[in-house]
């Protein structure tokens, strides 16, 4: 049995997150948790919620209500929509929580023992209209790389050039649109980066199997232009982790806050911690997943995000770890995706553009929204949600496809033999062809899965979904019973056994409809089908089931042109 860790990007506090944002990390993340328990695997699959910064403080005064007090609601929110989901976390956590906070204290005092933070006599940009430092953030204009007249202080999103404030041209406030700005002088650290850029880049380089879209974005941050920077990691807000060395105070950093780009990541530890504190477990157990010198060194750890985070996840954190000179365990696999859009346009939590995860579920199943994002995930270029795409997904695969053959079997069964597998014959000369035509496609399903190929994974799915409706459709059971009942009924056996192994391998992507399946079958083994032979007479001759209820709706040209017009604009 191996040992895989997963974590995925964690969620901003500031708002209900876009589908977009599912697809790009929690959602595939949960799709390679599933399947690595359901093949005997022990995995820890942890997320949290990202809690500090200025984006925090502005929704909680938006809110008005203390920004503590704010971000334990919306933590509760997020974990909720989550559980909706389907979201197998381990432990969904708080990038606030006591664990955090101690740990990136230490992370911190370990890189200035080994000479890796410096204090810089740094300048800041302060906006006269909003009476404060504005954050890297909260400072926007046009990017002196590209010319995108939109990029950010910490980083261009067209062009994902790392930048500072003071770099943009024509910068402006994000909060208020102001450019009345000043340059003032403040104090802050930076970790040094630049001293470790030839470790990172052969880390980097030794990883043959990460995602072209992975280490192209990492190795451009590394190699252009002036190369990997020093960076800050400390902001004057009130709100965040408290800047201390360790457990002592830090003289000079006085009233400042770890940047909330520093403690993020450290969150994933973190997470550990507070997995095992909430389920009554010790330090060991948390321990073993992360440190190599108390068992980690057996993991598998696997990360998943979208491509604006990937810089931070493969430089700035892995810094942190190797500079902190103590035995974390590093990421192995670093899945990153490209962009979901939207309609023509950009999802946008701060445009409120899309449709977000709450809104989602208002109208439609969880299990609807998982099946066309997995099978339409932004893997090798950027992919867009349509309506006109979403209904014919669903109503292709899931309603034509699955759906279909279920109810077909079951009903044709009830009504000719009960509601209990038949009696029948061994299985022919079809059915063994049919076995070995599933036994190659769920090989390839389980590679394509192992190796977190999304889509490939989703059309696999599909196929085998397909080949029992094609097995259907030359058996004809329904004629078949006509001159010959006792290979119907072999035919049908078949069949009802095909749903379970489609309940089974199907559970990482739908695992509510999969849920339904095995109820309806009346059956607990969900054991995965190493034998694909033995898996087709796991339900025996005289198994009671049930016929289940439509698994599927279709989603008619109403409901879509009306979502379609609901959700053109903004949310409030």
């Amino acid at each position: 049995m191996a040992r895989v860790l997963i974590t995925s990007a964690i969620p901003y506090i500031n708002g209900i997150k876009h589908l977009g944002n599912l697809v790009g990390s929690q959602l595939p993340a949960d799709l390679y948790a599933r399947f690595q328990r359901a093949t005997g695997n022990e995995v820890l699959f942890l997320c949290a919620t990202d809690e500090h910064g200025t984006p925090a403080e502005l929704a909680a005064a938006k809110a008005d209500k203390p920004v503590d007090e704010f971000c334990a609601e919306m933590h509760e929110v997020q974990a909720d929509i989550a559980k909706g989901f389907g979201l197998s976390f381990d432990h969904f956590g708080r990038s606030s929580s006591p664990q955090n906070h101690a740990l990136t204290q230490h992370f911190a005092g370990k890189l200035a023992e080994a000479g890796l933070i410096r204090e810089v006599d740094d300048s800041q940009i302060y906006s006269h209209a909003d009476g404060r430092f504005l954050p890297d953030r909260y400072v926007e204009g046009t990017c002196p790389n590209c010319g995108f007249e939109k990029a950010r202080g910490d980083q261009c999103e067209e062009c994902t050039k790392q930048l500072d404030p003071t770099d943009l041209i024509n910068p402006r406030s994000a909060i208020s649109g102001s450019t009345d700005l000043e340059v003032r002088a403040t104090k802050h650290l930076f970790l040094c980066q630049s001293q470790m850029k030839d470790q990172l880049d052969a880390w980097i380089n030794s990883k043959a199997d990460w995602p072209v879209l992975t280490t192209s974005i990492a190795k451009k941050w590394l190699h252009d232009g002036d190369g990997l920077q020093d960076r800050g990691i400390t902001r004057d807000l009130d709100w965040g982790i408290p800047v201390k060395k360790g457990t002592e105070d830090w003289p000079g950093m006085e009233g400042k806050v770890f940047y909330v780009w520093f403690d993020a990541p450290i969150e994933y530890i973190a997470a550990a911690g507070e997995w095992a504190e909430a389920n009554g477990k010790t330090d060991a157990d948390w321990q073993r997943w992360w440190r190599t010198d108390m068992g980690a060194e057996d993991v598998k750890y696997v990360q998943f995000m979208g491509k604006d985070n990937v810089p931070f996840h493969t430089l700035s954190f892995p810094a942190t770890i190797l500079g902190s000179g103590e035995p974390w365990k590093l990421v192995d696999h670093l899945k990153s995706f490209n962009y979901l859009n939207y309609d023509g346009g950009q999802f946008s939590t701060s445009q409120g553009r899309g449709i977000f995860m709450d809104q989602a579920l208002e109208i439609l199943p969880a299990d609807y929204w998982r099946w066309w994002l997995l099978s339409h995930a932004p893997e090798s270029s950027d992919s867009e949600f349509t309506w006109d795409q979403f209904q014919q997904s669903v109503n292709k695969d899931l309603a034509d496809v699955l759906g279909n053959f279920v109810s077909r079997i079951t009903k044709f069964c009830r009504s000719k033999f009960g509601e209990e597998v038949p009696e029948s014959a061994p299985y022919g000369a079809p059915e063994q062809a049919l076995i070995a035509d599933l036994t190659t496609r769920i090989r390839a399903y389980e590679q394509h899965m192992e190796n977190m190929e999304v889509r490939k994974s989703a059309q696999e799915l599909r196929a085998i979904w397909v080949a029992g409706n094609e097995y259907l459709q030359s058996t004809a059971p329904w004629s078949t019973f006509k001159t010959d009942p006792q290979l119907a009924a072999t035919q049908v056996r078949l069949g009802l056994n095909l749903i379970r192994l489609y309940a089974v391998l199907s559970a990482p992507f739908i695992p509510n409809a999969s849920s339904v399946l095995m109820q309806a079958l009346n059956c607990d083994d969900n054991s995965w089908p190493t034998d694909v032979e033995a898996a087709l007479s796991a339900l025996p001759v005289g198994h009671a089931f049930t016929v289940p209820d439509n698994l599927f709706g279709k989603i008619t040209d109403e409901q879509s042109e009306e979502w379609q017009v609901r959700f053109a604009g903004t949310r409030d």
